[in-house]
């Protein structure tokens, strides 16, 4: 990895300029930046023009930062001047979109913001639940063959001490004898200990991330397989893996007119739209256009021949609504005849975008779109959408709005509310930021005049709510996770079957107040976690963790990375960032919540496939030892009915063949009808039942055949070739009877 991340950067060092590795940067360092470079260390800008990154990397927001150099951010703050929305920090991981400048390092390596990231998933491995208790019963076979080795080996020798003063067999043939015993008992030991069963658990997990890989899930860590077989909670993303991310206009209000696409029979849905849209002005039509069309990073593309736009899913959305009813044609073309003054792209904490245009009249319009509650609460007038004539914002409206804004939200409808505000110069005086660069969007956000709200559909995956379903049922708690607000998030998860009745829906800022003592009491109850950040995702899985729960989580950030690597099972999107991948034990193929539920199965399988194993090896193994042990002791040459070359080749060759047979079997949808395993026992009840039947069974067939055989076959035991015959009798039916176990063991 050092290797492929290794490049050269331009620093000035000691006066001097020079090219250097990104691994050799000191703190104090200063560094050039160009439009393309990856920032490899933290640092503070010093000089530059108009840079601008992009720190969704390290953020998980999309935005374009510009950079204000440190010491105007320092005069603008000895001033008392507004210096909240001034940026002097570069990060590491960000993407230098446009302009050049030198930033001095701060921070390198692991002290570096990006550094920090990855220190965190750097977390020890913990055992699985099913390596732990594979290691205790290891331990407890281990102790019990050792055991009975012991005793057979002291027994023997007992016998052989007492009877050699009346032995009249040469040094050697004693000496023989005696290693024959010694064999006897090491045999004893091998064939107690299961050598199949890593086999089995390799073989079981091959295959199972083998037939994963065909149904979505590409499995980083082997070990994750198993884990999520007993998984007892899913913390899930909403955008793209409950939802289809493919979002749709299909609400709005504007002034007095609107369009409800779910008033109308599926088949007038488009005229329901069109409808609305032949009845408004031409003047209404072109600011809505300017609203989304040049207000707007997206731009036209391709996909599969057919022209489409490509960017936020939600400006998608809405530049499909301006070009199927608003006379949109080209938004090359729109945007080409525009005149824009200026662009603000989109802020997360103001959670709005803008851009400024020429009228014809010489004026200039600022056209904003953003979180409708938002840019409500900014909003002081309200247009007349006819004549676009603006009037004072009465409580009344203000109320109307409101309500309106909830009720999308309620239908799980994201929410867009459309304002503008006219100047009659570009730029505005005393509207630019301290540095006197440009013009400082946040003072602009004031007497702004609403006109337009819109709801957004994003559908939830078919087979969603299906899945959530069997997750349920197979004991597994689904908790959604998402940064959307309690109205549209609880309305979501209700659809998708997550919130169900004494379900409990929090937002993040509440959620991180609460004590750990809090947090314990309420995480049963929790099933929603609206307006939450990854860190609130980390704590969750944390204290989910330190509850006993074995946790997956999805995340696709940089910012998701910690708790990733903090659940038991980490879930990335394929469409996720490097980070994220890197932090995961599972890559989603198809980004959907469905997949999650198969690698559920394939893991239940996985532990499935052990225990069905060690099923039939311990039958095998205690059987073997019982006829060793008694038919030793009881032989006058101190012989075991199953000779050391016999029980190695059952051990062996059987075991092998049974794994073989026992570790490749598909899940089924009866796999999730019951509760998860990971606190209960290994060996079950039904197990030692099957285990203790098969045992006396077997054993009562072999010593019926070793006491009695040669009456029953009517065999002259006298005759060596008898006895010989009679011991192949022996060894074939013990051999086919552990043949027969294998087909009762995979039922």
């Amino acid at each position: 990895n050092a290797k492929k991340e290794q490049r050269d950067i331009k620093v000035t060092r000691s006066g001097r300029t020079e090219m250097i590795s990104i691994y050799d940067v000191l703190a104090g360092d200063i560094i050039h930046m160009e439009p393309g470079d990856i920032i490899p260390v933290d640092g503070i800008f010093v000089d530059g023009s108009d840079v601008k990154c992009d720190e969704s990397s390290a953020t998980g927001e999309s935005d374009a930062m510009r950079k204000t150099p440190g010491a105007a951010v320092m005069k603008a703050l000895e001033s008392g001047q507004p210096a909240k929305n001034l940026d002097p920090f570069v990060i590491s991981g960000a993407k230098v979109l446009e302009g050049v400048g030198t930033f001095m390092a701060t921070s390198v390596g692991e002290h570096s913001s990006f550094g920090q990231i990855m220190m965190s998933v750097r977390v020890e491995i913990e055992a699985t639940p099913l390596q732990e208790k594979l290691g205790k019963l290891a331990m407890a076979i281990a102790y019990l063959g050792t055991t009975a080795a012991g005793i057979l080996f002291f027994a023997l020798l007992f016998r052989f001490v007492i009877g050699i003063s009346g032995d009249t067999r040469s040094a050697s043939a004693k000496g023989s004898a005696f290693m024959d015993i010694l064999i006897v008992a090491v045999t004893i030991i091998v064939v107690a200990v299961p050598e199949g069963l890593p086999l089995a658990v390799t073989l079981a997990l091959a295959f199972a991330t083998t037939k994963m890989l065909k149904e979505n899930n590409l499995v980083r860590i082997l070990r994750a397989c198993e884990t999520m077989g007993n998984a007892t909670a899913i913390c899930s993303d909403k955008t793209g893996t409950l939802t289809t991310n493919r979002m749709t206009v299909v609400a709005g209000t504007f002034g007095t007119t609107r369009f409800d696409r779910a008033d109308s029979a599926n088949s007038d849905k488009d005229q329901t739209i069109s409808a609305w849209a032949s009845r408004v002005s031409l003047a209404a039509k072109q600011l809505l256009i300017q609203s989304i069309a040049i207000n707007s990073t997206a731009f036209e593309g391709q996909e599969d021949g057919k022209p489409v736009f490509v960017g936020s899913k939600t400006e998608t959305a809405l530049l499909e609504l301006a070009k199927d009813h608003l006379g949109l044609v080209s938004l090359s073309e729109t945007r080409g005849n525009e005149n824009v003054a200026q662009s603000f792209p989109f802020d997360s904490a103001k959670k709005c975008m803008g851009a400024v245009v020429k009228l014809l009249n010489g004026r200039y319009r600022l056209v904003v779109k953003g979180a409708s509650e938002t840019l409500l609460d900014r909003a002081s007038n309200i247009a007349d959408f006819e004549t676009l004539e603006a009037q004072l914002l009465s409580e009344e409206h203000r109320q109307v709005l409101t309500d309106t804004i909830k009720a999308y939200g309620n239908r799980s409808l994201r929410t867009i509310g459309l304002v503008y505000r006219d100047f009659t110069e570009w730029p505005p005086d005393k509207e630019t930021l301290p540095d006197g660069s440009s013009v400082d969007f946040v003072s602009l956000l004031r007497d702004l005049t609403f006109f337009g709200l819109v709801g957004i559909q994003d559908p939830v995956r078919p087979g969603v709510p299906e899945a959530v379903r069997k997750a349920q049922k197979a004991g597994v708690t689904v908790r959604m996770v998402t940064g959307d607000n309690m109205q549209t998030a609880r309305a979501i998860a209700t659809e998708c079957l997550i919130y169900t009745e004494g379900g409990l829906v929090m937002e993040g800022p509440d959620f991180r107040c609460l004590s750990t003592e809090q947090l314990d009491e309420m995480l049963p109850r929790l099933q929603v976690l609206a307006r939450s950040s990854p860190e609130d995702k980390r704590i969750l899985v944390t204290r989910l963790k330190a509850l006993g729960e074995i946790v997956a989580v999805t995340g696709d950030g940089t910012n998701d990375a910690p708790a990733l690597k903090a659940a038991n099972v980490g879930f990335s999107m394929v469409s996720g960032t490097e980070v994220a991948k890197e932090a995961s034990s599972i890559i989603l193929m198809d980004d959907n919540f469905s997949s999650i539920i198969t690698a559920l199965m394939w893991g239940r399988a996985v532990n499935d496939a052990v225990q069905k194993f060690l099923q039939f090896q311990i039958t095998v193994n205690i059987t073997a030892v019982v006829l060793a042990f008694v038919t030793a002791v009881y032989d006058d040459e101190m012989k075991p009915v199953l000779r050391a070359v016999q029980l190695l080749w059952v051990n062996l060759i059987m075991d092998t063949f049974a794994a073989l047979a026992l570790a490749t079997d598909p899940p089924t949808e009866k796999i999730l009808d019951r509760p998860p395993q990971g606190k209960g026992p290994l060996i079950t009840t039904t197990m030692w039942k099957q285990i203790t039947g098969q045992n006396i069974y077997k054993i009562t067939v072999i010593f019926v055949l070793y006491f009695a055989g040669g009456d029953i076959l009517g065999y002259d035991l006298s005759d060596p070739n008898k006895q010989l015959e009679l011991d192949t009798v022996i060894f074939n039916s013990f051999v086919w009877m552990q043949i027969f176990n294998i087909f009762n063991n995979r039922r």
